[in-house]
């Protein structure tokens, strides 16, 4: 058994990391990326008794040497400095911050950090952080896609900190292309990025790297499931077995469904369970079922929450 504040962790279990100060960033009426998000994933979870299943924690913000280590101290200084104490300030066209966007990034962050020292520990089996703003479109500096801190760099730097964690591996699932992580690990080899995604589409970059670590997997509009899976198997697994990933750490966006108003590809449920199978026998084969997924994308609520709730089940049975 193992404690973080006033609750209990046993071994082998799904953790579940949230906060409610998360539902406090928001970017603006309308804006796609907003705090119902969340609540639209706990009602559910709730709703289907996932939510029971579930060892729920809550995060404490990142600690500044980890977040030093992943953005440059004059980034996270500039976002410090930038936040309003009213109203919106726009970081990017796309990506607006409140007077509490910036303790909900450190938290989002944090959550990563959490789960990934407890599924390093052995006290849990896998974590799945339900937390925004999401990450994986930061860069080293700079913020875009919705995105201030890379919250998946975070578990990265953790973990190979370790010892015994020599290498890892990040799968990305989100309907938009990883550019933010591939930023910071393009030219790092122990960590190999797999990343599949619509294209020609946002983020417009990096999608043509060249690197024996980046494993790009891009979907035409209008690519359904049985197409997704089959391009995720032949370029995916190959890598996996090739690179036999100490800890697997996963990007969970759900903006590839068919029903997202962002993307244009027709995945639905069953295959948001066929990849957390995938990842959870990845996970077995060389990790010893070490998994760190955290929440990206996915932007109809009722299709993200059954989304989640899908993928979940599966790393419950893992």
């Amino acid at each position: 058994m193992a404690c973080d504040g006033d609750k209990t962790v046993t071994a082998m279990t799904t953790v579940y990391i949230t906060h409610d100060d998360c539902l406090l960033h928001e970017m603006g009426y309308g804006h796609p990326e907003c705090p119902d998000r969340l609540r639209a994933i706990n009602d559910y979870l709730e709703s289907t008794q996932l939510g029971q299943l579930l060892r729920h924690l809550e995060p404490r913000p990142v600690s500044q040497s980890l977040l030093a280590q992943v953005h440059p101290l004059t980034y996270i200084d500039w976002l410090d400095q930038i936040q309003p104490r009213a109203g919106h300030i726009y970081a990017d066209p796309d990506t607006a911050l409140n007077r509490h966007s910036v303790p909900a990034a450190r938290l989002a962050a944090g959550a990563v950090e959490l789960a990934t020292e407890l599924v390093l520990r052995g006290d849990a089996h896998n974590a799945f952080c339900a937390v925004r703003p999401p990450g994986h479109h930061a860069e080293t500096a700079t913020a875009m896609g919705f995105c201030l801190f890379n919250n998946i760099a975070i578990g990265i730097e953790r973990a190979l900190a370790e010892p015994g964690i020599e290498r890892v591996a990040v799968l990305d699932f989100d309907v938009h292309h990883c550019n933010g992580t591939i930023d910071l690990y393009k030219d790092r080899p122990e960590v190999l990025i797999c990343s599949s995604f619509q294209h020609p589409f946002y983020p417009y970059r990096y999608f043509d790297i060249v690197r024996p670590n980046i494993i790009n997997t891009p979907l035409k509009a209008g690519t359904t499931g049985v197409q997704f899976r089959r391009a995720v198997e032949a370029g995916w697994l190959p890598a996996l077995q090739a690179h036999r990933p100490d800890m697997l750490f996963i990007s969970a966006g759900f903006d590839a469904h068919r029903d997202d108003p962002l993307g244009q590809l027709l995945l639905d449920e069953t295959d948001y369970a066929w990849v957390s199978s995938l990842i959870t026998d990845a996970a077995a084969g060389s990790a010893n079922g070490r998994i760190v997924s955290t929440l990206e994308g996915g932007y109809n609520l009722s299709a993200l929450a059954r989304s989640v709730g899908a993928y979940l089940e599966v790393l419950l049975g893992a």
